[in-house]
């Protein structure tokens, strides 16, 4: 296959069928270098044409939470009150500067993911 710059979703198509012939092809051949290629190529078009959207600071701090086997109650000790995380999951409060600082430092979550407009 000739590698270029993947420009329409036929050639998009193309790069993908290819990929999936050549995908367990060893590392250090031809055909595992053309994959390494077509995988950037492909990544460049999908973040064009298909961009995934930043979650919801929610969604996100929840998600964090099960990956830590958090409780609400954990929660509470980094942001405040038991009563404020329920207003927040309830989205009848939104997020302080403060609340931000504190779910990055200890939960490790993107600011960009936090800052979302919910």
């Amino acid at each position: 296959m000739e590698i270029k710059v993947i420009k329409t979703e036929e050639e998009y198509q193309r790069a993908l069928k290819r990929l999936e012939e050549i995908f367990d092809a060893p590392i250090d051949s031809p055909e595992g270098d053309e994959a390494d290629i077509l995988g950037i190529l492909i990544e460049k078009y999908e973040d064009e044409y298909y961009p995934i959207g930043l979650p919801d600071p929610i969604e996100a701090i929840k998600f964090r939470m099960e990956q830590m086997d958090m409780k609400k109650s954990d929660l509470a000790k980094i942001i405040g009150y038991r009563s404020r995380v329920s207003e927040i999951f309830s989205k009848k409060r939104k997020l302080t500067l403060e609340m931000i600082r504190r779910l990055h430092d200890n939960l490790k979550i993107p600011y960009d993911s936090l800052i979302t407009e919910y």
